[in-house]
């Protein structure tokens, strides 16, 4: 793998003066790692962003500030965009020695194709998508392939302890932590619940109750018309005093 370079020289301009550097074709850069005073920077735009592209946040780039003498083992730490354009607006430079070792996060990709995958209602559950190693800097992949090919039947799982690395690196994350299981898709389906029988019935007792007490007039209410129909008048008997 050919190593990768970029060039970068020391900045004066700080700030929101820092736009001024972009329209130029110039993007502002940090540097900073341990036991290192750290420094702002200015690289090419257009050899900046190739770099960036090939190196992704897992690979060594020898940088080489102008005026020092020797280059620099560096990772690219972080990387900021304009949300819109995408524009390069400021990139993060980490040094490191080649003799230390280091911790860091790479990011797991799945490659080839899952015979348990062919069959129909199936799904490729993902676990981790990152592993967290130590090694040298210069050992650190750009990222780490597993092969799901193995995966022959459904439930079957790839785990942490199953991927296998230079015996260089140490990986630091947890051996039965998920990275890949093909599972069968299950749909559920809500079913209504029935209505208890007893419930039914007392609804309808209810009803009949509640019907019965509007056709029935109560005791009160018949007391009532007696009392009412005694003090009327007697048709008849005006009719003839008349």
């Amino acid at each position: 793998m050919d190593e990768l370079k970029i060039k970068a020289v020391k900045r004066d301009v700080l700030g929101k003066k820092n736009r001024f550097l972009r329209r130029q074709g110039v993007t502002p850069a940090h540097l900073f790692g341990h036991s290192l005073k750290s420094q702002v920077l200015q690289c090419d735009t257009e050899e900046l962003k190739k770099v960036v592209a090939h190196a992704g946040t897992t690979r060594l780039v020898s940088l080489k500030v102008e005026g020092e003498k020797e280059p620099k083992n560096v990772f690219v730490r972080e990387i900021q965009r304009d949300a819109l354009s995408r524009q390069l607006l400021h990139v993060d430079f980490y040094q490191v020695k080649k003799g230390e070792k280091m911790s860091m996060d790479v990011p797991i990709v799945l490659v080839g194709e899952s015979p348990a995958m062919k069959g129909k209602g199936r799904i490729m559950s993902r676990g981790t998508v990152v592993l967290r190693i130590e090694c040298l800097p210069e050992k650190v992949p750009p990222q780490i392939e597993v092969d799901i090919s193995v995966l022959q039947d459904i439930d079957q799982a790839i785990h942490v302890k199953d991927i296998i690395l230079d015996p260089e690196i140490i990986v630091r994350d947890d051996p039965e932590l998920l990275v890949a299981k093909v599972s069968e898709i299950v749909i559920k389906v809500e079913e209504e619940k029935p209505v208890a029988e007893e419930a039914v019935v007392a609804e309808a007792e209810g009803e009949v109750k509640a019907e019965g007490a509007a056709e029935k007039p109560t005791d009160e209410a018949a007391s009532d018309k007696k009392t009412a129909d005694k003090k009327a008048p007697d048709k008849k008997a005006s009719d003839k005093k008349e």
